[in-house]
């Protein structure tokens, strides 16, 4: 089965005709291969110095913690600053912490907890960036090629797990951890250099500038109020939970399974990166032969089967094997999702939805390693990997449940130019609460059509912006209705109409053509008296107008 949005994924090389994302996907990739050789680096320290397998495990969860934590806070700072700001100063923050990372393995004063904080710090810095990073592309390519763009910039980190494992691992063979934090550091560098050059600009000009509890409200609400969105979240954190497990454990798999070292692990983590690679070049023609949810099933059971050779295989050549199948499958996953995450959310909220998103996935991440790495220490490594294994077939059987519609593009495209209200009132944007009140004249025949589309309506409100949204009907006049809502303040109200997309206006057509033509859709805007103690609260100097 072929979809106009499977095909999207077909051609993502397309975007490289263009010289500034081919710029900006060559600097992200520096930037992952140095997050590779670390987290390689930061795995075998832990291993020499004695850690258990659950402190092994904790590497992969002191970098998944942070991105839970900070990725919104994240992305909606950089809608408020722009990205510009937000990236130069966390990768400044990234240098300083590699550096001091690197001076500590230097001199020999890490401990296994020294060395998870900083882990955990650098996850820190990645985790403010890397929204307002991911939403850049859209400034990059037309907008008929963003999708490939997604796509392609979705599986520049497999790329870079491809290569950065086994260099990672030949760096702390040969020269020592050290080289390796190092080089991490001077990573970080190329994405301070590209960003220098990003213009001073600060989106969302055409309203007040929201602030930072405001915008992280608005881009949870919005999250919270789509449910393609929770979908797709849910399915993408049950696949990482049982995914994980691989990574995780991958140093005492190359120790205790096959007996290796150093560049026993980097080859495994290569084979699982070589098989993301493969996983990208395979992804277009497997999406044009399975729809959205079969495509996810057969990845994650997929997943499983790699899982379960690797935990039974004492074989480098099938373990590599098994490696190999199980980074197609999370390419096929990763990407197909991450993509269909960015494709339905708006251009107002993308950084804040990709950031919730990454919240929830690095969620996974982090339960799953602790799980698996507490399993790994007793009964086993090889029950924890069966164990995951498992857990990916049962999450493969998820979609009866929590199935994944073909996410639709064009529903989601912002209409920015709408009819605003123009009051007489001289208004401050931090005056309010706003109610809006609309006037609906619906004929009998057509009142269950329009009770729902109004409830459609009632959701895109709510997701935009609204609260305290209701329905009434008019006793006395039958064919009269009111709809009602709340919103915060007087910039809200202005937000809220700049927050249309292109599935808002469909609903408002189908409710207008329900409306008498003969009468005129009546619209009030009223203040509300007396102002409400959240309003005073957020703008004190304002006094609260009297009754």
């Amino acid at each position: 089965m072929q979809s106009s949005w499977a095909m999207m994924l077909s051609g993502p090389l397309r975007a490289f005709r263009h010289r500034k994302f081919l710029i900006y996907w060559l600097t992200g990739m520096s930037a992952n291969f140095g997050w590779q050789i670390q987290l390689v680096g930061a795995s075998w320290l832990m291993l020499s110095l004695g850690a258990s397998a659950q402190m092994i495990a904790l590497v992969q969860a002191s970098v998944a913690m942070p991105v839970m934590l900070l990725s919104l806070p994240g992305g909606a700072v950089s809608d408020i600053l722009g990205q510009r700001t937000v990236i130069l100063w966390s990768q400044a923050f990234l240098v300083a912490v590699s550096s001091a990372l690197a001076a500590g393995a230097h001199l020999g004063l890490l401990t296994p907890g020294l060395l998870l904080l900083c882990t955990f710090l650098i996850g820190c810095g990645r985790a403010v960036y890397y929204p307002g990073w991911q939403s850049m592309v859209l400034d990059l390519v037309p907008r008929r090629e963003v999708p490939q763009a997604i796509g392609l910039n979705a599986s520049n980190l497999n790329i870079a797990r491809s290569f950065g494992p086994a260099i990672g691992g030949a760096i702390v063979s040969l020269a020592g951890v050290f080289v390796a934090f190092l080089a991490n550091a001077f990573a970080n560098l190329t994405v301070i250099a590209f960003v220098r050059g990003w213009p001073r600009k600060i989106a969302g000009s055409e309203v007040p500038i929201e602030t930072l509890r405001g915008a992280v409200v608005a881009g949870a609400r919005f999250f919270a109020f789509s449910p393609q969105l929770v979908r797709i979240s849910l399915r993408a954190c049950a696949f990482n939970i049982a995914a994980v497990a691989i990574l995780a454990l991958l140093p005492l798999v190359a120790r205790d399974f096959l007996n290796g070292g150093p560049e026993v692990f980097g080859a495994l983590l290569g084979a699982f990166g070589i098989g993301a690679v493969a996983g990208v070049l395979l992804l277009g023609r497997f999406r044009c032969m399975l729809a959205l949810e079969p495509a996810l099933a057969v990845s994650y059971t997929l997943f499983a089967l790699g899982a379960i050779c690797i935990a039974l295989s004492r074989l480098l050549l099938l373990t590599v094997a098994g490696g190999v199948l199980c980074g197609i499958c999370w390419t096929f996953v990763q990407v197909t999702l991450n993509a269909a995450v960015q494709v339905s959310s708006p251009r107002w909220v993308l950084s804040r939805t990709t950031a919730i998103y990454q919240s929830i996935i690095f969620g996974g991440n982090a339960l799953g390693s602790l799980t698996w790495g507490t399993l790994a220490a007793t009964p086993g490594l090889e029950f924890s990997l069966l164990s995951s294994a498992g857990l990916m077939i049962a999450a493969a059987l998820g979609g009866r449940w929590f199935r994944v519609g073909e996410p639709g593009a064009a529903l989601h495209d912002g209409v920015p130019h709408q009819i605003e209200p123009r009051p007489k009132l001289a208004l401050d944007p931090f005056d309010g609460p706003i109610i809006a009140t609309i006037h609906y004249r619906i004929r009998e025949g057509d009142v269950p059509l329009f009770l729902q589309a109004m409830q459609k309506k009632r959701r895109l409100r709510l997701r935009d912006g609204a609260s305290r949204w209701s329905l009434s009907r008019d006793i006395h006049e039958p064919d009269l209705w009111f709809e009602r809502y709340r919103v915060t303040n007087w910039a809200e109200a202005q937000r809220l109409h700049w927050r249309r997309t292109a599935e808002s206006v469909e609903i408002n057509k189908l409710v207008l053509g329900l409306h008498r033509a003969e009468d005129k859709l009546e619209v009030h805007y009223t203040l509300a008296y007396p102002r409400s103690k959240e309003t005073d609260t957020e703008r004190e100097e304002l006094p609260s107008p009297g009754i």
